[in-house]
């Protein structure tokens, strides 16, 4: 049997052109003549991103504006500045509005070129140094400890694992008294103990949401042979309450998309919620203003107005439509016919087994746009070990401290950061080095970034290019 594996794998990597049979040593690189390879940049054309989806009612699509309109509003401490009458920001904070680090390529998108955190720093008078990893041009990053401290200030090995937001609320003028310090972020750089996050979009995310589990526990099961001859064993992330699949964020560690969004706003804007109604990492008492929750069910209003912020953002984002490929027709992209040859490499070469091209939907109760879907998102919506390289010593849920989930490619084209940290930038590769980067000790995909490295120059274009059109 093994032998009737290897035989098979070796017919699909002469097929995309390469040279070698899979093999458990270092990877190989083949050189072809002509120009390296490189990530042909954001694509050209329209974003296909950011509306509702198709086929809402009237009153669907009154909550979907609703929810989007608050996605963009900017918070302050108290709603008492104008021009930021949404309340509960801090005491500490990464940002102060949603659609600040969900823009790229359109709101609910991901970090956009030109950092938003760069002001909010300094936002209102709030007296905040900029730490080192936050740059103009860089990712939105959302810093966390891997591990506590000792007393002592030496590094322990108990889990911390949580986010430390990068500013506080002190010095702004609706923040009178408080005396919340930030992190020492330089000492735990000294000692090996940060990590980072950027934003993951949000487009489809209610198609995401209604896929059945056992769509993917199907999905896990098919190719058995195949996925084990090449390594690859990802397994769901599972909910501690009731035991079933969680899917959003970058370890899938959140069960819906009303649970994530209750837990951004409480984590990345300091915004107590129904879902999240405690302040984090014991603010001092001169920095707490509002009693909690601050978003709730607004009782006395009516329709839309009567939900709260979490419910509004989580309708916003279940009723958002994916986005949608751009292939054919735009000045300065790709050729369809190396974007049509990527698309079969992607395959040939087994990007497809973790990154599935497609899952139905079951039937919704939210929205009849949200059944019975194709969706194109490109992942099994499994973790999977990354290896060494990727590894950031968190473990959240079942997903240890080397897993991820299998991000979703779909909107790729208009993505400028990769990888859970932002580390792929368009100045060091972009695209091709994320792509690189998932090969290490102990990652699942070490095969098949081998069978990248065999393709010649071309070949490796067609499938750069093939992604950017996603």
């Amino acid at each position: 049997m093994r032998k009737e594996l290897l035989t098979c794998l070796c017919c699909a990597a002469v097929s995309a052109g390469s040279l070698l049979l899979v093999s458990t040593g270092p990877t190989p690189t083949v050189k072809a003549l002509g120009a390296a390879a490189t990530d042909p940049g954001v694509r050209s054309g329209a974003a296909n991103a950011g509306g509702p989806l198709s086929g809402l009612s009237a009153s669907e699509l009154a909550y979907f504006q609703d929810g989007s309109s608050r996605f963009t509003a900017v918070d302050s401490v108290s709603g008492t500045i104008a021009g930021e009458t949404d309340s509960g920001l801090g005491p500490a904070y990464n940002a102060n509005s949603c659609a600040s680090c969900h823009s790229q390529p359109a709101t609910g998108g991901t970090s956009p070129s030109s950092n938003p955190q760069m002001a909010a720093a300094n936002v209102d008078g709030a007296s905040n140094s900029i730490p080192d990893f936050i740059t103009a041009n860089g990712p939105v990053r959302e810093p966390r400890f891997p591990f506590l401290l000792n007393s002592n200030g030496s590094l322990s090995q108990t889990p911390d694992g949580g986010v430390h937001d990068v500013f506080t609320v002190a010095g702004r003028s609706d923040a009178s008294g408080c005396n919340m310090a930030q992190p020492d972020f330089a000492q735990m750089e000294r000692l090996g103990n940060l990590i980072f996050r950027i934003p993951t979009p949000i487009f489809g995310a209610g198609l995401i949401e209604n896929i059945p589990e056992a769509a993917l526990y199907a999905n896990m099961a098919a190719h058995a042979a195949l996925k084990q001859a090449l390594g690859i064993s990802g397994h769901p992330n599972l909910s501690g309450n009731d035991g079933t699949i969680t899917r959003f964020g970058w370890k899938s560690q959140n069960k819906s998309v009303e649970v994530f969004a209750g837990e951004a706003y409480n984590v990345e804007m300091g915004v107590t919620n129904e879902l999240f109604p405690d302040q984090r990492m014991l603010p001092p008492a001169s920095c707490l203003f509002n009693p909690t929750p601050e978003d709730t069910t607004n009782f006395p209003a009516s329709g839309a107005e009567i939900l709260s912020d979490v419910v509004a953002f989580s309708n916003f984002m279940r009723l958002s439509a994916p986005p949608a490929p751009s292939r054919l027709g735009i000045p300065g992209n790709p050729s369809p016919r190396s974007i049509e040859n990527g698309e079969s490499l992607f395959t040939q070469i087994h990007c497809n087994l973790c990154h599935t091209p497609s899952l139905q939907t079951g039937s919704s109760a939210f929205a009849a746009g949200l059944s019975n879907q194709n969706v194109a998102l490109f992942s099994d919506l499994l973790v999977h070990h990354m290896g060494s390289g990727l590894a950031d010593n968190v473990s959240q849920g079942t997903a240890g401290p080397d897993e991820f989930r299998s991000a979703p490619l779909w909107g790729l084209g208009q993505r400028l950061f990769f990888l859970h940290d932002g580390r792929a930038t368009p100045a060091n590769g972009g695209l091709l080095t994320a792509i690189q980067a998932h090969a290490g000790a102990g990652s699942e995909a070490n095969s098949v970034i081998r069978l990248f490295e065999q393709l010649n120059n071309q070949q490796q274009q067609d499938l750069l290019n093939f992604l950017r059109s996603l």
